[in-house]
């Protein structure tokens, strides 16, 4: 292997490493991810006792990573905010509600997304009807 490759993979490997931090910093410090890993763990969980089919899983997993998603982009925007506005400023608080609120609209189609998924084939499990 080249130098060159080496170097390219190492660089690869390093920008995993600094998503994986930013997801701990996300986790350490943002509650509401603690409330979203227990539900997407959950729902997992859910999925595969009722043994979906493929393309339902597909559906499940979209909408547990557009929270995700949703979740990583508000903590970075609030601390960008945070880092450059030391003072109130009415445009930051607009800033941080709007990313909140991105958040959000994805938790609450995801619970949409959820219970069109997942509802059906639990009540024939629990009811047999």
């Amino acid at each position: 292997m080249s130098e060159k490759n080496r170097t390219e993979l190492y660089n690869r490997a390093k920008s995993f490493q600094y998503a994986f931090e930013g997801w701990g910093y996300v986790l350490r410090t943002q509650h509401n991810a603690w409330i979203h890993a227990v539900i997407s763990l959950g729902v997992i969980s859910l999925g595969l006792w009722l043994r979906l089919p493929a393309r339902d899983w597909a559906v499940l997993i979209l909408a547990i990573t557009a929270v995700w998603i949703a979740e990583f982009m508000n903590t970075a925007l609030e601390a960008l905010v945070d880092m450059s506005a030391s003072e109130f400023h009415p445009l930051a608080k607009v800033a941080k509600d709007v990313a909140a609120a991105a958040v959000l609209v994805g938790a609450m189609g995801a619970v949409l997304v959820g219970l069109l998924i997942l509802g059906p084939p639990l009540w024939q499990q629990l009811f047999g009807a």
